[in-house]
């Protein structure tokens, strides 16, 4: 399984990234989460926002959001 968040390097899209960590680490999966700035990325998944939660190269959520409890059902949801 591949768990990425995808943005610009702007402070939100690295705080996505830390609460993914603690997501998956919660959950107890055995997956990395990769940070990804390449903006290229993001166009070609035919997006025009940032941050991005992928799984598997698919993107499961758009834009940020706090929720921890909200990120790991999304996570559960897509695995």
């Amino acid at each position: 399984m591949k768990i990425e968040v995808l943005g610009s390097g702007c402070p939100t899209c690295k705080k996505l990234y830390e609460i993914t960590q603690k997501a998956v680490s919660e959950l107890g999966l055995d997956a990395n989460v990769e940070y990804t700035t390449d903006v290229q990325k993001i166009i070609q998944m035919g997006l025009m926002q940032s941050p991005v939660l992928a799984i598997n190269n698919n993107p499961v959520m758009v834009g940020f959001n706090s929720d921890i409890e909200k990120i790991k059902g999304i996570i559960k949801r897509n695995i």
